[in-house]
């Protein structure tokens, strides 16, 4: 099975040999470190899609930067489907793309909580029109937590992609 990043920039070509137009990507991420940007960035060209990425760890920069709202950590924690949701929405028009994957969760070992144990990731993902968000729970140490939490992620966006390519329109 082709890697990941492999398919992801196999499907960008994809839509735009169909329609014409290049879809751009952007990563936002906070308990992944960086992971799902490093492993796109991996595939030879991914700079004709790629755009950027913003590694906001901390609850601050999630706000200052990714336009979270502070209430929004407040009321249901970092690690949500609300404010994973926020900061893919966030990465997007930051980054200026048209598709944005976010992660947020705890890695472990400590930081958990019991309504919320180590492992627990919240990945979202912002296109037009379209918000889209997966809850995950992850059994590993912390480093296992953080290469699972970015297979999903990309996974998720190259089911996405998938969807999205779908139901595009050919150019005539």
């Amino acid at each position: 099975m082709a890697r990941l990043e492999a398919e992801i920039a196999r499907l960008t070509r994809e839509y735009q040999a169909k329609t014409g137009k290049l879809l751009t990507i952007g990563t936002v991420e906070s308990a992944t470190g960086g992971r799902m940007a490093d492993r796109i960035t991996n595939v030879p060209g991914s700079s004709d899609y790629f755009k950027g990425s913003v590694v906001a760890y901390s609850n601050e920069a999630k706000i200052a930067v990714l336009g979270v709202k502070k209430a929004t950590i407040e009321n249901y924690g970092a690690v949500s489907e609300q404010t994973a949701m926020e900061m893919a929405q966030g990465g997007r028009k930051l980054l200026d793309v048209d598709i944005c994957v976010s992660d947020t969760g705890i890695a472990g070992p400590s930081g958990d909580t019991p309504e919320k144990p180590v492992g627990l990731f919240y990945l979202g993902l912002a296109a037009e029109g379209e918000n889209l968000s997966q809850k995950h729970a992850f059994p590993g140490n912390r480093e296992e937590n953080k290469r699972d939490a970015a297979e999903a992620a990309l996974n998720m966006l190259k089911q996405y992609l998938l969807q999205f390519i779908g139901k595009s329109k050919t150019t005539v």
